[in-house]
């Protein structure tokens, strides 16, 4: 176990290292004291967290809309790594085991919206999820894999999607899930050159280069507000698109066209436990990569350069920042 001098910082209180949005476009590195283990939690001392360019992009600019918790000065974060450093007889984890936590709310004044992104958190043992050894910073991936895996499974889940929109992190990850799954090797779109690289066994093209009108399930992962009637003219009779996407501004659509084709829209929220069961059993067995999808690494210490990087370089498909220092 961590000794209790190295997990309390000079105040007597639990204290770490984390990542505030003071407001839109300000953020610092503060040190901040943590509330008090209870009975049930555990202290993690964090490894990686990645940085999310859908949601946490928005908390970076200001144009989140209105989501529970908001409000700054907030500690964004929900694809931690780590391990526990302390932990009482009533939980099921020990000390030295590795973790994922998909955020935590422990700062007293400071909102925790996520609130992944700290050198040490206090987290029920509910939020944690053991993780291998083999996988390191790639574990980081393990949300975003989950998302990808509810937005397949909403709905009819034997209808695995044909269209896949964007090839960012989670459009590759849908795409090689719907391999894994059994699912015909899908065609992405992606509007950006620089990001048409990198497919496993599957075509990426420009969108205004797909001629095809006859896709029976369509996912986007753009979040682009407005994507709906583009789609809608590539989409077959009784075709369904799933929103996977979040979106800052009002989706609309035309009418006319959706209705010739009885069209179905559908929202995936957010990805429950057995999403992320099942993509660990996929990694595990094999069937689900998540090689080459973190480019690029910063220290936890230039947070300031590292958020701006992954929310404007195209070439950054995810940045992680290292804790361990």
């Amino acid at each position: 176990m961590v000794s209790e001098p190295e997990i309390k910082g000079e105040s007597g209180h639990v204290s770490a290292q984390a990542v505030v949005f003071e407001k839109p476009q300000a953020l610092a590195v503060r040190q901040l004291d943590l509330k008090p283990p209870e009975s049930g939690q555990v202290i993690v001392d964090v490894e990686w967290t990645g940085i999310s360019t859908g949601t946490e992009k928005l908390l970076w600019s200001g144009r989140m809309p209105a989501f529970p918790g908001m409000g700054y000065p907030l500690v964004p974060g929900y694809e931690t790594v780590g391990r526990v450093a302390a932990a009482g007889p009533e939980v099921s984890v020990r000390v030295g085991d590795r973790v994922f936590v998909s955020g935590a709310s422990c700062y007293g004044d400071i909102r925790g919206l996520f609130g992944g992104a700290s050198s040490r958190l206090v987290v029920d043992e509910q939020k944690l999820i053991p993780v291998g050894e083999d996988l390191e910073e790639e574990a980081i991936l393990l949300a975003l894999a989950a998302t990808a895996h509810h937005a397949l499974m909403t709905g009819d889940a034997s209808r695995l999607p044909e269209l896949i929109v964007g090839h960012g992190v989670l459009g590759r990850l849908l795409a090689r899930l719907t391999a894994a799954l059994g699912g015909v090797s899908p065609v992405v779109w992606e509007a950006d050159e620089r990001r048409m690289t990198g497919s496993m066994d599957y075509d990426v093209v420009l969108p205004g280069d797909d001629e095809r009108r006859d896709y029976g399930r369509i996912i986007d992962a753009s979040g682009d507000s407005g994507i709906l009637d583009t789609v809608t003219q590539h989409l077959a009779p009784s075709g369904e698109i799933v929103l996977a996407g979040f979106y800052a501004q009002p989706l609309s659509f035309n009418f006319a066209p959706a209705f010739m084709r009885e069209a179905t829209i559908r929202i995936a929220a957010e990805w429950q436990p057995t999403d992320l069961r099942s993509v660990r059993s996929l990694i595990a067995s094999g069937a689900l990569s998540l090689d080459g999808l973190i480019t690029h690494r910063s220290s936890a210490q230039d947070a300031h350069t590292a958020y701006p990087t992954a929310f404007t370089d195209p070439d950054c498909l995810k940045m992680v920042l290292d804790w361990r220092s």
